[in-house]
This record gives structure tokens, C-alpha cells and sequence, in this order.
């Protein structure tokens, strides 16, 4: 995690019309990943429930760099064209709904309650997949140069 964060923060001293707070997310992902991860390793971030260990660590930094992600792959998507916030917006909350209900579900003590927040975490997972991927697999696309859609637009899918 620390390479990957020293990779992004070389990149960051030569921009090429990047802009910094690009960078800034981009470095900050793999900085906090590692400290859940070495957490975890040090035998922290975790609780009894139910008789099994529910490792909250990792979905407190799943809760954190998932949606940066989104954001960060949304800024790439929408690079040469107006940011659209509210399809960003949508896009991260829906994920911190996902990892939540996910949180929720391996904490809680009967099954039928667990399961009613895996599957909560699915629809709002079906929500996000079917509303989202779409317009931005769109933007993507829309947003390319001429030699580049057929490209685009596998990636998009992908």
C-alpha cells in the first residue's frame, strides 16, 4: 500500500493536467487501506457475533475507499465534460449503503435478520448496478475522442 501511495504521489510532482486533488484522493486510498490492513494483521478491527468474527476493520475502510473510488473513476469518466454530481453522489452513497447492510448483517445474531440485511445490501447493490452503470458507461463513452469509442465503450461494459 505505501508503493502504491509513494507511485501516486511521484505522479502527482509532474501533473500533466491532472488536477492535484486527483492525486490527493488517489494517494489517500491505498494510506488508509493500509492502516485497516495492519490493523487486521495486528489482530485489531475485530468482534465476536453470533459466534463467528465479524472484521469490522475491513468495512470501515471499505466505507471509505469504496465510494473514492467511485469518485475517482467517476472524475475519470467525466474528465472532459461538466461533473455530474448527483450521479456522482448516487453512485457513493448506494456503495456505502451496500457496505453497511453488509456491516449490519454480520453483526446481527438470528439468521432471518441477517438475512433481510444481505438482502437489503443486494437490492441496493441491483439499484446502483442498473440506474448507474449505464449513464456512466454513457459518459464515458460520449466523452472520448473520435479514435477511441469502440474502446470506450468495452471498458464501460467491462
Amino acid at each position: 500500500m505505501a508503493i502504491g501511495a509513494l507511485y501516486f504521489w511521484a505522479l502527482s510532482r509532474d501533473p500533466k493536467g491532472v488536477p492535484q486533488y486527483e492525486y490527493l484522493v488517489a494517494i489517500f486510498i491505498p494510506i488508509w487501506s493500509g492502516l485497516a490492513y495492519t490493523a487486521m494483521a495486528l489482530d485489531q478491527g475485530k468482534v465476536e457475533a453470533s459466534g463467528q468474527i465479524a472484521h469490522y476493520a475491513r468495512y470501515i475502510d471499505w466505507i471509505i475507499t469504496i465510494p473514492l473510488l467511485l469518485l475517482a473513476l467517476s472524475w475519470t469518466a467525466m474528465q472532459f465534460i461538466k461533473k455530474d454530481w448527483t450521479l456522482i453522489g448516487f453512485l457513493m452513497s448506494t456503495q456505502v449503503v451496500v457496505i453497511t447492510t453488509g456491516l449490519i448483517a454480520d453483526l446481527s445474531e438470528r439468521d432471518e435478520v441477517r438475512y433481510l440485511w444481505y438482502i437489503s445490501g443486494v437490492v441496493a447493490f441491483l439499484i446502483y448496478f442498473g440506474l448507474n452503470s449505464p449513464p456512466l458507461g454513457a459518459l464515458v463513452f460520449d466523452s472520448c475522442e473520435p479514435e477511441y469509442p469502440a474502446a470506450s465503450s468495452g471498458v464501460s461494459l467491462f
